[in-house]
């Protein structure tokens, strides 16, 4: 939900909300013990960290959105 927060707050032009959600997720995957996780999920959780320190906040808004419904889906599909 904090990556969905992200590209909302983004595409309102709401930075600030936008930076404080990018720290709460950031904080989350800190709480993620990594190596249990599938390769791709590693993956994908390290092009996240790129992608939330861009300069380009149309871009970051994007792929907040798609890393948010990726692992959405990835923890769907584990339940």
């Amino acid at each position: 939900m904090d990556l969905k927060r992200v590209a909302l707050g983004l595409h309102q032009g709401s930075l600030s909300m936008a930076e404080r959600f990018i720290e709460e997720a950031i904080k989350r995957k800190s709480e993620l013990d990594i190596k249990s996780l599938k390769p791709y999920i590693q993956k994908l959780i390290s092009r996240m960290d790129e992608s939330l320190k861009s300069n380009d906040t149309q871009k970051k808004a994007e792929d907040a959105l798609m890393y948010s419904a990726l692992f959405q889906n990835a923890a769907l599909k584990n339940m």
